[in-house]
């Protein structure tokens, strides 16, 4: 299904909303199938979107649309109750007086049709098999969640709302939980709006990208280009970076590396637990991407991308350079801006990128 398709099927949303000392008017269009993240500080009022999505805040103003129905509109507004959202809040807010399955039954409790395969799809994708009879107040956090998300997706929404589905877990109940959020997203017909301030999770699992700050949006797109483009605050924080999909091609059990391939780019990373075949995200930091204007002959970095300059931007005393590889893949660099004076760095230059470092994003 190309991009038109997906979008035509997807969300356009206009919300307006007057708060005591906040005014939130946001504007997006997301795909109908997929995850698109909400990404910005505390207090841009991503949740706020989320709630007006939900119809669970009349007082917003606007229109959304989702594929060929009005949810909302000049002179209409459809119920919570009859959208067809599944949303998993911040607080699991999970029955305490059921258990697991019963938790997960009761959001079928009003679903317009029941479908007992694909509850029971659910439960066997996020693990919870053993976990059905549990008492949920003994449930890890990590665990809890996987009943939250079971539990909206059972009904079979049309929109699936996740705010901050991570948020409060530690580093080991996030490494527990990722994979299976990340099977889940991407094995969904359905748009998925994720609400997130943590770039690594949003470099995971979103393909789609809305920047907000102060109850606006900044900038918006898929994810690999929005990332890349540094006419927007994200590429000039510490943490700018570019996401890169691609496919392993070959292990090297002896030097215990991995040949990614990016498009028409081979790039080596540390082989951990990949496997052939696997489709995987890169993640580069600008601040690991040095310029050449010749490849280097003799070198510890192994990755060194042929590479032209698309644009550059200085800060001084930094310069960020957007650079575009053979097939259009875009990276990041951040060097300083003598050192690109000297080099004479510009639009079109030809270069090479010599990368430092890659994060496997597994």
């Amino acid at each position: 299904m190309s991009l038109d398709e997906t979008t035509a099927r997807g969300l356009r949303v206009r919300v307006q909303r007057a708060f005591d000392e906040f005014r939130l008017d946001v504007r997006f269009v997301a795909p109908g199938r997929g995850v698109t993240a909400l990404y910005g500080p505390s207090g841009a009022g991503k949740t706020s979107v989320l709630r007006a999505l939900a119809g669970l805040d009349r007082h917003v103003a606007g229109e959304l649309h989702v594929g060929d129905a009005c949810w909302q509109g000049p002179g209409h507004f459809l119920p919570a109750e009859q959208r067809g959202v599944g949303y998993v809040f911040q607080e699991t807010s999970l029955f305490e007086h059921l258990n697991v399955a019963q938790n997960i039954d009761y959001g079928l409790k009003r679903a317009q049709s029941k479908d007992p395969a694909r509850r029971d799809a659910l439960i066997r994708l996020l693990a919870l098999e053993p976990l059905l009879n549990r008492d949920v107040r003994t449930l890890s956090g990590g665990e809890r969640r996987r009943v939250a998300i079971t539990r909206a997706l059972a009904p079979a929404p049309r929109l699936l709302l996740l705010d901050e589905p991570l948020s409060g877990l530690d580093r080991a109940r996030k490494a527990e939980l990722l994979p299976f959020l990340e099977d889940l997203v991407h094995s969904l017909d359905l748009p998925v709006i994720l609400v997130s301030h943590d770039l690594d999770e949003v470099a995971r699992l979103a393909d789609h990208l809305v920047l907000m700050a102060d109850g606006q949006v900044t900038g918006a797109g898929p994810l690999q280009e929005t990332l890349a483009r540094l006419d927007l605050p994200l590429a000039q924080a510490d943490d700018a970076s570019a996401v890169l999909e691609g496919v392993v091609a070959f292990l090297d059990h002896a030097s215990g590396l991995a040949e990614i391939l990016v498009g028409d780019t081979r790039l080596l990373v540390p082989a951990g637990a990949l496997q052939a075949d696997q489709p995987v995200r890169l993640r580069i930091a600008a601040r690991d991407v040095s310029v050449a204007l010749d490849p280097p002959s003799r070198s510890s970095i192994l990755n060194v991308l042929a590479a032209t300059i698309r644009q550059r931007v200085d800060r001084p005393p930094l310069t960020q350079l957007e650079l575009a590889l053979a097939d259009g893949t875009r990276l990041l660099a951040r060097i300083t801006g003598k050192s690109a004076d000297l080099l004479a760095l510009e639009t079109g230059v030809a270069v090479y990128a010599q990368v430092k470092s890659v994060a496997v994003l597994p």
